[in-house]
């Protein structure tokens, strides 16, 4: 029986694990390491617009959906990948002109 609830609770956590990694709402993730400050992605922001996760989250937009195993440029973005898809000026703000709405350098 022991074996039973051990191999039920394995499963369970195997399919529900995805999700503890999924921006919420109220959440936010940062990716670090860009000289021009910290990149915030705020998932209330996008599901505000009318968002949902497999908007962004398909194999046409990023190919893999763990944090860290996509190496994003800005010169990727300007040709229409990843958030430069809609981030383009015509269906959402251009990233070219609002760096700041994603950079946010640590106060002084």
């Amino acid at each position: 029986m022991k074996i039973r609830i051990a191999a039920v609770c394995a499963v369970l956590m195997c399919v529900t694990g995805g999700s503890a990694f999924a921006v919420g709402t109220g959440k936010t993730l940062e990716f670090k390491g860009s000289p021009m400050g910290t990149v915030i992605f705020d998932g209330t922001a996008h599901k505000n617009a009318g968002l949902t996760c497999s908007d962004c989250h398909n194999p046409e937009m990023f190919p893999k959906m763990k944090q860290g195993t996509v190496k994003i440029t800005m010169s990727d973005l300007y040709a229409g990948k990843y958030c430069g898809r809609c981030h383009n000026g015509k269906k959402a703000f251009f990233i070219k002109e609002n760096c700041t709405r994603c950079h946010h350098k640590p106060a002084s």
